[in-house]
């Protein structure tokens, strides 16, 4: 089960250009029944693979000459993500599963009434 549940997240992955959060996150605590923090921590995990594989495919057909018309825009996102992840990894051990679990619902709500919006 776990196989065919990477595979589709690989492939979702892969076609929605998401890293783990959107898809696999949820996948792991409402399939598996993972506590929200293990699920965070196997998402970076397994996203890390992922990314890369996409990096080389994507690297092949010019999918990357995008990001050469949006550089400043591309480092700041590349920056705050890594400040993000810094001060997310502290945090891991402060912040309850209670207020987490939550805040990623929240989130996930949103992003889907946007993606669905968006025109």
């Amino acid at each position: 089960m776990a196989g065919l549940v990477s595979i589709v997240g690989g492939n979702a992955a892969s076609l929605l250009g998401v890293a783990g959060g959107e898809f696999l996150i949820p996948t792991l605590v409402l399939l598996f029944g993972a506590d929200i923090k293990l699920a965070g921590s196997l998402s970076l995990a397994v996203s890390l693979p992922t990314m890369l594989v996409g990096f080389a495919r994507y690297s092949q057909d010019q999918s990357f000459s995008v990001l050469r018309r949006n550089l400043t825009f591309m480092l700041l996102m590349a920056a705050g993500s890594i400040l993000g992840t810094f001060i997310g990894g502290f945090l891991l051990g402060l912040v309850p599963a209670t207020v987490v679990l939550p805040l990623l619902a929240a989130l996930l709500v949103l992003s889907a009434v946007r993606v669905w919006s968006h025109e």
